[in-house]
């Protein structure tokens, strides 16, 4: 896939180095001539300029991207830069500092594909919003273990069943469980599994092809080659810097 990031800042050019480990090809915008040169030297494209013009937009590659994402801490850039983005039918992923107020965030939520506040969710959370789908990887708490999310499909052969029902493999086990568009709790035995719920997993990375199989109904061949591609690493960063690539 491809993404259009703009701010090279530590949210921005942290989650573009997990989101090209995991094959994806990024372009980077930024207007601080130390933020470019920096992202540069770690062999990442990047244009020069203001993220919250078209033009400068269009020469990073945003009529054929997958996705922008908007990452510097000047919320107009980062919406302005998302607008340009949906006009091109890009997923379109806004930074917002947690001080704004709910109202605010509420009057912006409406427009953009999702809000990410990096604050509390670093750079795996933006790739997340980036990436949308099925699948969200939360964390590689050890070499061979991964906590990841997973939305429960039409397709899923557990698509019916309930929690004290499923059967996953012997090295994954059930953290959290939300039903579609409520938020994520301990799960109990008699919660019924539909479409649009979600599962929080703690699986070993060798089975993570088998869960994907049962939880989002993937074919063998598609979890497999899948499988690896949920790995990031964990991020703990805060981003108290200012991240202003786009603005002066």
């Amino acid at each position: 896939m491809q993404f259009v990031i703009i701010g090279a800042g530590r949210v921005g050019l942290r989650t573009a180095r997990v989101l090209r480990d995991e094959g994806h090809e990024i372009t980077l915008v930024e207007r601080d001539e130390q933020r470019i040169k920096r992202a540069q030297h770690q062999d990442f494209p990047v244009i020069e300029g203001d993220g919250s013009r078209e033009p400068v937009l269009e020469e990073a590659g945003v009529m054929d991207a997958d996705a922008v994402g908007a990452l510097t801490s000047d919320l107009n850039v980062n919406f302005t830069a998302c607008m340009i983005g949906n006009h091109y039918g890009c997923r379109t992923v806004m930074r917002i500092d947690e001080a704004y107020r709910e109202g605010i965030y509420r009057k912006y939520a409406d427009q953009v594909d999702e809000i990410i506040y990096p604050e509390r969710l670093g750079a795996i959370g933006a790739k997340n919003a980036l990436l949308g789908g099925t699948i969200r990887a939360i964390a590689d708490i050890a070499p061979s273990l991964q906590v990841v999310e997973l939305t429960i499909t039409e397709a899923a052969p557990v698509n019916g069943y309930t929690l004290s029902e499923l059967q996953l493999p012997a090295n994954a086990t059930v953290l959290a469980f939300g039903k579609n568009n409520s938020p994520l709790e301990i799960p109990t035995e008699d919660s019924s599994l539909e479409d649009g719920d979600r599962l929080v997993v703690l699986a070993d990375f060798d089975v993570l092809s088998e869960v994907r199989q049962l939880l989002v109904g993937e074919t063998p061949m598609q979890a497999a080659a899948n499988a690896g591609s949920g790995s990031s690493s964990v991020s703990t960063d805060r981003d108290t810097n200012s991240d202003t690539g786009g603005v002066n």
